[in-house]
């Protein structure tokens, strides 16, 4: 299972039709039926009905459509962490403070 089955099947869950799924996400039909093929394979389960038109996630097909959707969004979150490590102030700080007025100030700033 990788990150780009689950987004072929969240595409294919919001398109409906496997070739409209496929050309937005910039793949050919079979491309797109192979991958999801492949994850119904490795699951044991179908996660869409093809009988029908539109086509339908399974039951099965349901719960795992909603939890592709919470690992990509998790997945998402990823490169914002790293942005914002990079972004943050890294290296020592140095305060200095007189030492009549430390024992009033600094208790304001560190919490015990």
């Amino acid at each position: 299972m990788n990150i780009q089955q689950l987004e072929y099947i969240l595409a294919v869950d919001k398109h409906r039709h496997f070739a409209k799924a496929a050309e937005h996400c910039r793949v050919t039909q079979p491309t797109l039926s192979m991958m999801i093929q492949k994850l119904e394979d490795e699951l044991g389960t179908k996660l869409f009905d093809r009988t029908v038109q539109p086509v339908r996630p399974t039951n099965a097909g349901k719960r795992v459509i909603e939890q592709a959707r919470k690992v990509l969004y998790e997945a998402a979150l990823i490169p914002d962490i790293v942005n914002e490590e990079e972004k943050s102030l890294k290296g020592v700080f140095k305060l200095a403070v007189l030492p009549t007025i430390a024992p009033y100030l600094l208790p304001r700033f560190f919490s015990n």
